[in-house]
C-alpha cells in the first residue's frame, strides 16, 4: 500500500530534522494537541490530509524550531541559569528560543523562511494580538519579538506590531543597553544566559540585591554563574567579537557583576501572559513553567478570589470519554508500563503484609467451636459437656480509615510521569482494597489552555483588574472511595488520553479534595498528593502577580497542615514539594513513584 501524502510530509520533516540537528535518532510524529519535545522526540502540529500551504507552514516551523534546540541548546546549562519567578522563567525561555532560532536563520534561508511563516501563525492567536494596554501584553512574548529584531534584523510579524508598541518603549527605557549587548554572546550560551539574565534584573523581574559569592548554593539555585568566574574569565569569550567597543565593554560588566538570580516578584504591572515558550516545551505556554521558589512569608491578609466557578466541573472519568475508548485506553496504559507493575505489585504486598501484622486482633468468647479458651480449662475439666468453651479470633481491619491519592493531571506531567502515577494508584487502591482501607482516586486540570470561558466573560465585562482566578477548573473523579476497584479500574486510562493534561491550580484541587474527605464518616483520613511542582494557570498569572496561585496553595496546605484533622503526605515528582509541605518526598525518577508511595503510606500507618 503507497504511502499517503501526510506520510510522505511526516517523512519528509524527518529528515530535515535530522539533517539540521545533527542527530541520526530524531524521531518526528504528528500531534492533534500541543507540539512537544522531549530529547530527540518531536510532536508537531499535524495538518489536514489535503496539506494546506498555512498548515505546513506550521509543521515545519515547528520541526525546525526544535531541531535547532537540539543543535545549539545545552539544556542542563539552560535549567542552571533558570530563574524560579513564572514570569522571569518565561521569559528567559523565550529569550533562549530566539537565541536558538537567529542561529538558524542566520545560516538557512529555508529555515528562516519557515520559522518566520510559523511565527506569522502563532502570533494570530496569542494575546499580544488582543491587547488594549500594556498590562495585558504577555512579557515572555514581546521579549522574544524584540531580541529576534535585535539578533537577525527581522521585523515583527504584522499582527503583534500594535501589542508590542505598548510596551517597546518602556522595555527599551529599562534594559536596552542589554538588548544590545546580545547579539554579541549569540554563539555562547553561558555568556547569552548571564546577558538575559541582566536583562531580567533591568526589568525588575528578579532580584539583583545578593552578591553570588554569599551564598554557597548560589550555583545550585541561582543564575548558573560561578562564584569564581570575574571579568577575566569573560574577556576571552567576549573579546573576539569585533563589536563596538562601548558595547563589548558593557557586555563584560554584566558578565563580571551578574547577581544572584533568586525570585522575585515585579512591582510592575507588566505582568507576562503566562507564555512559557520554552522550546523544547512545544507551542507558547502548553507545558507550564514550574517555579519552585523558597518559602516566603505569606501575608495573612492575602485574599484569593475566584472570577467566577460558572464553568468548573467535578466529572467522573467515565464521563469524559465513551466505554469503548476507556478500554483501548487502559490497555495501552497496562501495555506501557508491563515491565514496572511487577516490581511495584511486590512493593505493594509488601505493604499489605505491614498493613495486615499491624491489625489489632480480639476474641469472641463463649463460643460452641474453635481454639479451647484456657481461661475456661478448669470448667471443662469439671464438666466436658459444657459447650461455651471456646473462643474464635477476629480480625479488625483498617475500616475506620480511608485514603485519598490526589493526581496533578497537568500538562507538564505527561509522557512517563501520569503513566507511572495511573499505574500506582491503581495498584496503591487494590492493594488497600485486600486489607479494608477505603481509597478514593482523584485528578485536576482545567478545561482550556489560558483561560476558557472564565476568560472569555472577564473579557466581556471590560477586563477589570486583578480578577483573581480565570479558567475554567477540571476535577476529575477516577475513584470514589466507596466504589470497588474492578469497576473503576478502566477509568485511570483516561490519563493517557491526548488533549487532557492542561494547567494546574493546586490550591483549589487540594481544598477540593480534602473537602470530600471531611464528609467521610472514617475516623482516620489520609491525602497523598502526587504532583511535580508549583501551580501554574497561564490566564490567571496573566493578570494577577505571579505568585499568585503559588500563595493560595501555601495558604491551604498551611490551613490543613495546622488545622484540619486530615494527614497530609506529598511526593513531587522532579520538584522540591519538600518547600511547601511539612510532610513529603522528592523522587528525580518517575519509576520511584510506586515505591515511594508504598513507603509514605507505610509510614503513616506505622504511627498507628
Amino acid at each position: 500500500m503507497a504511502d499517503s501524502p501526510l506520510d510522505r510530509f511526516r517523512s519528509v520533516l524527518s529528515g530535515a530534522a535530522r539533517a539540521i540537528s545533527h542527530e541520526q535518532e530524531v524521531e518526528l510524529a504528528f500531534t492533534a494537541d500541543a507540539p512537544t519535545q522531549s530529547g530527540k522526540n518531536m510532536r508537531v502540529p499535524m495538518p489536514a490530509r489535503s496539506l494546506p500551504p498555512e498548515q505546513v507552514a506550521e509543521a515545519r516551523g515547528f520541526a525546525d524550531s526544535f531541531a535547532l534546540r537540539l543543535r545549539h541548546h545545552d539544556a542542563a546549562l539552560h535549567a542552571k541559569g533558570s530563574p524560579y519567578e513564572a514570569v522571569a522563567r518565561a521569559v528567559f525561555d523565550a529569550v533562549e528560543t530566539a537565541r536558538v532560532e537567529a542561529l538558524g536563520s542566520k545560516g538557512m534561508a529555508g529555515v528562516e523562511a519557515n520559522l518566520g511563516r510559523a511565527l506569522d501563525l502563532r502570533m494570530r492567536s496569542d494575546p499580544i494580538t488582543r491587547a488594549r494596554s500594556a498590562d495585558e501584553v504577555p512579557l515572555s512574548t514581546a521579549l522574544q519579538l524584540i531580541v529576534r529584531e535585535r539578533l537577525t534584523g527581522q521585523a515583527p510579524p504584522e499582527a503583534a506590531a500594535a501589542g508590542l508598541a505598548l510596551v517597546r518603549e518602556w522595555i527599551e527605557s529599562k534594559a536596552g543597553s542589554d538588548l544590545d549587548a546580545l547579539p554579541l554572546a549569540l554563539d555562547d550560551q553561558n555568556s547569552f544566559a548571564k546577558l538575559a539574565t541582566r536583562l531580567l534584573e533591568d526589568l525588575e523581574l528578579v532580584d539583583a540585591e545578593a552578591e553570588p559569592t554569599e551564598d554557597p548554593d548560589a550555583g545550585e539555585e541561582g543564575d548558573g554563574e560561578e562564584p569564581d568566574e570575574g571579568e577575566d574569565g569573560d574577556d576571552e569569550d567576549q573579546g573576539s567579537s569585533g563589536a563596538d567597543g562601548e558595547i563589548q565593554a558593557r557586555a563584560e560588566q554584566q558578565d563580571g557583576d551578574d547577581s544572584e538570580n533568586e525570585s522575585g516578584e515585579s512591582d510592575e504591572d507588566y505582568e507576562a501572559d503566562g507564555d512559557s515558550q520554552a522550546g523544547e516545551d512545544g507551542d507558547e505556554g502548553m507545558l507550564p513553567v514550574r517555579p519552585n521558589r523558597p518559602l516566603s512569608d505569606l501575608s495573612p491578609q492575602f485574599d484569593y478570589k475566584v472570577w467566577t466557578t460558572r464553568f468548573d466541573e467535578v466529572i467522573e472519568a467515565s464521563e469524559l470519554c465513551d466505554e469503548d475508548e476507556l478500554g483501548r485506553l487502559r490497555a495501552y496504559l497496562d501495555q506501557q508500563l508491563t515491565h514496572l507493575q511487577g516490581a511495584v505489585t511486590k512493593l505493594a504486598n509488601r505493604l499489605q503484609r505491614r498493613l495486615m501484622a499491624q491489625q489489632s486482633r480480639s476474641w469472641d468468647f463463649d463460643q460452641e467451636e474453635g481454639l479451647l479458651d484456657a481461661a475456661r480449662l478448669a470448667r471443662v475439666v469439671a464438666n466436658p459437656a459444657h459447650s461455651l468453651s471456646y473462643k474464635i479470633e477476629k480480625d479488625t481491619e483498617f475500616k475506620d480509615t480511608v485514603v485519598t491519592l490526589l493526581l496533578d493531571n497537568s500538562g507538564s506531567m505527561r509522557g512517563r510521569p501520569i503513566s507511572i502515577a495511573a499505574i500506582s494508584a491503581d495498584i496503591m487502591a487494590r492493594t488497600l482494597e485486600r486489607v479494608g482501607v477505603k481509597t478514593e482516586i482523584l485528578g485536576f486540570t482545567t478545561r482550556a489552555w489560558k483561560g476558557g470561558q472564565a476568560r472569555e466573560d472577564w473579557l466581556a465585562q471590560g477586563r477589570p483588574r486583578a480578577p483573581g482566578r480565570l479558567n475554567d477548573l477540571r476535577h476529575i473523579v477516577y475513584k470514589r472511595a466507596d466504589e470497588p476497584w474492578r469497576r473503576a479500574r478502566k477509568n485511570l486510562g483516561l490519563m493517557m488520553r491526548e488533549g487532557l493534561l492542561k494547567e494546574n491550580i493546586d490550591g483549589e484541587a487540594l481544598l477540593w479534595a480534602h473537602n470530600r474527605l471531611i464528609g467521610r464518616a472514617e475516623e482516620r483520613k489520609i491525602l497523598m498528593v502526587i504532583s511535580d511542582g508549583a501551580p501554574v494557570d497561564d490566564s490567571t498569572l496573566s493578570v494577577n502577580s505571579g505568585s499568585y496561585l503559588e500563595k493560595h496553595l501555601r495558604q491551604v496546605i498551611a490551613w490543613i497542615e495546622n488545622r484540619s484533622p486530615v494527614e497530609l503526605v506529598a511526593i513531587g515528582i522532579g520538584h522540591d514539594v519538600t518547600r511547601y509541605y511539612a510532610r513529603a518526598v522528592t523522587i528525580m525518577d518517575a519509576e520511584q513513584l510506586g515505591g515511594t508511595m508504598v513507603e509514605q503510606l507505610a509510614g503513616l500507618f506505622d504511627q498507628v
